[in-house]
């Protein structure tokens, strides 16, 4: 209901004032209103040019062909390049042992004591047998050197002469023979110590003393291994054998540099890789009936003794180098039954599906061998942000555990007004 004017005159004052105030605080809501809305547009991340959202980032790698080895990775076998079977030839009571099991033996060294008594007792025997040939021999001999004016001179018979002659000889190999008895003793004797026949590594003795041995038979007393440097045993299969050589034929692959003294790594159980290499000795020329397989045999140094023979290993061996190929990581290549691809990034920066032929595999990279030309980009990361075939912005990848370097950073200005507000 309208004031009458002569009601509202006394109030108008009042009410003129309170309209001023409404209008004061609506104008200052609204300028707080413009303030925040400009706050949120600087702090909003800028568009693309074309009113979109910027291209998602996927790291790449960059095409470089060059050579490249084929490593080969195949099981293998650990060997002692030398074995030697430590055997009692004398017959007797083992006396001492003369060494510490585990330990290094020099060539020559000897290892057991047998009894020797009986052998001295022979080699005497043998000795004195000698002796008393000798004595006969210069009877003999002087006997017929006298005989010999006097035959001429009609002094002696003929017969007698002969007699002396005959008995000068047979004097003689009586004395051959007791010299072959004396040797015979004094090797007899020798086998009373037994000596080590290589140089190498000691295991535990297989008798103890007060053993009776070699009776009858060269009783065994311990094994000695050469393991500095050891024999690598591992086999390739006869096909893949058969394919590498053709393709050398062919001219796809070339041979490595040395191919007849191929280095070699040995990749150890806990999958560490062996610090020192070693050098391919030969290829067995035929293959196994049973298994299609071919014997090769590397040899490895082991001067600190840390590998073992009957160790189980997996080999690395370099037989080719493939030219004009592309180490790429393994998580750019998709492989499936259709065959390998890589996504490249096209000129228009968009992905593209690419096929390429795979030769093995190096240091946890694929080896391309074609399929991709030079300077080409080929994604690693980032394969979740392709959906719908975006346009990207490729970056150089690189690997997990390397520090990455932002692409960009915020200006200064930009970072003082941010802090400012």
């Amino acid at each position: 209901m309208p004031l009458r004017p002569s009601i509202a005159a006394p109030f108008l004052p009042f009410l003129v004032s309170g309209a001023r105030q409404r209008h004061a605080v609506a104008g200052v809501c609204l300028g707080a209103l413009l303030l925040v809305s400009a706050c949120g547009k600087s702090d909003a991340p800028a568009a693309a040019p074309g009113g979109g959202m910027p291209p998602p980032e996927v790291g790449v790698v960059t095409v470089q062909p060059g050579e490249v080895g084929l490593l080969t990775e195949l099981p293998g076998r650990l060997e002692a390049s030398r074995v030697a079977q430590v055997r009692a030839r004398a017959a007797g009571i083992l006396q001492k042992r003369l060494f510490q099991e585990g330990s290094e033996v020099k060539a020559g060294q000897v290892l057991f004591r047998i009894d020797a008594a009986p052998y001295e007792a022979a080699l005497q025997t043998a000795e004195a047998t000698l002796a008393r040939g000798q004595a006969n021999l210069a009877q003999a001999s002087a006997l017929a050197e006298r005989y010999k004016p006097l035959v001429a001179a009609h002094a002696v018979s003929q017969q007698d002469y002969a007699n002396a002659v005959a008995a000068h000889k047979l004097a003689e190999a009586d004395v051959a023979a007791g010299k072959a008895a004396v040797t015979n003793a004094r090797i007899n004797l020798g086998y009373a110590s037994v000596a080590a026949p290589i140089a190498g590594r000691i295991g535990r003795a297989l008798v103890t003393e007060g053993a009776l041995v070699g009776q009858g038979e060269a009783t065994p007393l311990a094994v000695v291994q050469q393991i500095n440097p050891m024999y690598v045993n591992f086999t390739q299969s006869a096909a893949e054998v058969m394919k590498l050589r053709s393709a050398l034929e062919a001219g796809q692959l070339k041979r490595a540099a040395g191919a007849e003294a191929a280095s070699v790594r040995v990749l150890l159980e806990d999958g560490s890789t062996y610090a020192l290499p070693g050098k391919l000795l030969f290829s067995d020329l035929t293959v196994d009936a049973g298994t299609g397989q071919i014997t090769l045999r590397a040899q490895v140094p082991n001067p600190q003794g840390r590998l073992l023979p009957g160790l189980y290993v997996r080999v690395q061996i370099e037989q080719a180098q493939a030219g004009n190929a592309v180490l790429l990581p393994q998580q750019a290549v998709t492989r499936s039954a259709q065959g390998d691809t890589v996504l490249v990034v096209g000129g228009d920066g968009k992905t593209g599906p690419r096929t390429v032929r795979i030769g093995g595999q190096q240091g946890g990279q694929w080896v391309v061998l074609d399929g991709l030309q030079a300077g080409e980009q080929v994604v690693v990361d980032g394969f979740q942000k392709l959906r719908g075939n975006p346009v990207v912005k490729p970056v150089p990848w690189q690997p997990a555990g390397e520090k990455k370097v932002p692409a960009s950073s915020p200006a200064p200005a930009a970072s003082a007004a941010s802090a400012a507000r």
